[in-house]
């Protein structure tokens, strides 16, 4: 088993420098990315992922240059010679070397795919029967969350402050003309649920369209549980029956929002849909 990248089509070892000084994904973050989980020797949800990568490609006018087919080719390869059965597949496009460095986005710039996939360490087991820890954090990121970009300063300083304070995610609030609402977390979609009811953020620019907050509402669909989509206070969330997180890592029960205690952990909504959710990965 062991951790493996790619640059522009070519396998490499994964600590193997590769990129272009010039890259302006490395100078300006200028570009995108999508990941997804290797589950039992097996990829999860990967064409869900590749829609959405397309679909980040095309909102900041990257073209491309292998096609989505190359794209899953590749992913298979670096699973085969990985030797991975549990990881985490990882892509993204770069707006490719351009030199001399310019802001403005020069004729023919050829994008740059590289990729990685490494092992992946299951959560700890108490999150399954206490729940985890989290916090509310100022959301102060820009306005193109729903597009997966490479921009992640907002949320890496979110979770690095989750870190220090113990916490396994952080609770964006967004605030606007004196209103204060609950917007997502750093690498995940948040969900409370109020008498049986799940509440969460609507989709837009506000939020990422997480894949797995979209199989959480289909499930909930067929469960017969209601969704509201709708951007909540912090008060909400706080006085909620139950609260919890969903990635492509999976769907995580909050347990704590700062000291507050979420009514008593992982519950019954939470405990239904992620109980058809492992059985989607059993069944892949």
């Amino acid at each position: 088993m062991k951790a493996l990248g790619l640059y522009d089509g070519k396998i490499v070892d994964k600590d193997q420098p590769v990129i272009c000084i010039e890259d302006r994904g490395y100078q300006f973050g200028d570009g995108v990315y999508d990941a997804w989980m290797i589950l039992n020797g097996k990829h999860f949800l990967r064409k869900e992922h590749l829609e959405r990568f397309e679909r980040s490609c095309k909102l900041l006018d990257i073209e491309p240059c292998y096609t989505t087919q190359e794209i899953e080719a590749f992913s298979d390869l670096l699973l085969q010679q990985s030797g991975i059965d549990m990881g985490m597949m990882y892509f993204q496009w770069t707006r490719g070397w351009q030199s001399p460095r310019s802001h403005i986005i020069a004729p023919g710039v050829r994008p740059i795919l590289s990729g990685s996939i490494s092992p992946w360490t299951p959560k700890p087991a108490e999150f399954w029967t206490q729940g985890c820890k989290t916090m509310f954090y100022p959301d102060e990121r820009q306005h193109f969350c729903n597009i997966k970009t490479l921009n992640l300063l907002g949320s890496i300083r979110a979770i690095n402050a989750a870190a220090q304070a113990g916490c396994y995610e952080i609770i964006f609030v967004r605030e606007d003309g004196g209103r204060k609402f609950v917007t997502e977390s750093a690498h995940s979609n948040c969900h409370a649920v109020m008498d049986g009811v799940i509440h969460t953020a609507p989709l837009g620019n506000l939020i990422l369209p997480g894949i797995t907050r979209g199989v959480v509402l289909r499930i909930a669909g067929e469960l017969g549980i209601p969704v509201v989509e709708e951007f909540c206070t912090p008060e909400f969330f706080l006085n909620a029956d139950e609260v919890f997180v969903s990635a492509a890592s999976g769907i995580v029960p909050v347990g704590w929002i700062g000291d507050k205690r979420i009514g008593q952990g992982p519950g019954p909504v939470f405990s239904r849909i992620n109980a058809v959710y492992l059985q989607m990965i059993e069944n892949n």
